[in-house]
């Protein structure tokens, strides 16, 4: 089973490899997250060099159906965000 990273395991990395305190850290990643969460909400594309792209884009409403009942039902229209790799980290990740 794969380990999952964690808000937490991320302050803790960061922490060991800098002299600010566990506080300033948290405060700091809170905020890097806050700006991000923002960003995407506003419809702007999130690019992080080397890393990836994230963007939202709406999805038009569109028939489905209850498995339990088979009844048809519509499914009404929504917000969803992708990613999508860097070629860099791609080749990181295939070499």
């Amino acid at each position: 089973m794969k380990k999952t990273l964690t808000k937490a395991d991320i302050v803790e990395r960061i922490y060991e490899s800098t002299d600010k305190n566990r506080v300033d850290v948290k405060n700091t990643v809170e905020k890097l997250l806050e700006i991000m969460k923002d960003a995407i909400k506003k419809d702007c594309a999130l690019l992080i060099s080397g890393f990836g792209k994230f963007e939202s884009y709406d999805k038009k409403s569109r028939k489905g159906r209850n498995p339990q009942t088979d009844e048809a039902i519509t499914l009404p229209p929504r917000k969803v965000v992708v990613f999508r790799l860097s070629r860099k980290f791609r080749s990181e990740l295939n070499p």
